[in-house]
């Protein structure tokens, strides 16, 4: 049976809505952080996951597998609540994150099943996966890259070697995906360092651009579907809110680093649609 656009669309809303959930209960359960950069990302992983790339969940280590890189790693909260939903391991061993002993360490961890590279330390996965991309190039594999950076992280240097690197080379098996959500650490990203026009630099190191809604489902779908330069490497991106789904964690850089406590984490997920005891 032919499953419609609309009832896809809703498929992945639904899933959205778990992941968020997903998420804010694990950084509440750790007391960790990095919540709002998780939720911004939400609609670009589902949507990937879940509908665009190859993989199998059952066999991580597929060799035609499509590759995923979350280069902003400090935010894998919302990347294993995804994993865990598509069926790389239990959904209850999410509620280990972040605490002594586990595998879901709080920045992604090439331990866990699904997750390509160990990250975190920003402007190295970028690097990474154009080596990946080149290699799958020069062995005639059909399989694609795919990164999601954070707009601050491009602040790093390392990164825009890669980019002039995947350009110069044409690879056109690789994805970047910007969440473009405009906060960082310590301020807006046009406080600390702006950096538009981002589709005309990337557009002058040779690379396909496009920009859309990031928590738009259908744009996120169009974007991740529509290659229109076919032999550059392609960028997508994202504008989205930090926090998005959370009207007081939206657009406030304070929840790049606090944990919401047990009445903010009932309130976030009654904004999502959850049924929450008064307890």
């Amino acid at each position: 049976m032919r499953i419609s656009s609309k009832m896809r669309d809703e498929f992945l809303a639904n899933n959205v809505k778990a992941i968020k959930a997903l998420a804010l209960k694990m950084v509440h359960n750790a007391n960790a952080s990095h919540i709002g950069g998780s939720l911004s990302m939400v609609e670009i992983i589902t949507v990937l996951y879940f509908e665009k790339m190859n993989i199998d969940p059952s066999n991580p280590k597929w060799p035609k597998r499509d590759r995923f890189l979350l280069s902003k790693g400090h935010c894998c909260s919302s990347l294993y609540a995804c994993l865990s939903l598509k069926g790389y391991f239990s959904k209850e061993e999410l509620m280990d994150y972040g605490k002594d002993g586990t595998r879901l360490l709080a920045h992604a961890s090439h331990y866990v099943p699904g997750v390509e590279l160990s990250t975190g330390s920003l402007g190295h996965a970028l690097p990474v996966a154009v080596g990946m991309s080149l290699a799958a190039k020069r062995k005639a594999e059909n399989w694609q890259t795919y990164v999601v950076v954070s707009d601050g992280e491009l602040d790093e240097g390392s990164n825009w070697e890669a980019i002039l690197f995947a350009g110069h080379h044409g690879l056109d098996n690789l994805t970047v995906i910007v969440d473009n959500n405009k906060i960082q650490s310590l301020g807006t990203k046009s406080e600390v360092l702006d950096l538009e026009p981002m589709d005309t630099k990337f557009q002058a190191f040779g690379w396909d651009v496009q920009r859309f809604d990031g928590h738009d489902i259908r744009k996120v779908r169009h974007a991740l579907s529509h290659h229109k330069d076919k032999s550059k490497p392609r960028l997508l991106i994202a504008d989205s809110i930090k926090g998005k789904g959370v009207d007081f964690m939206e657009n406030n850089l304070a929840w790049h680093y606090k944990s919401p406590d047990r009445r903010q984490l009932k309130l976030a997920l009654r904004q999502l649609g959850e049924i929450v005891d008064n307890a």
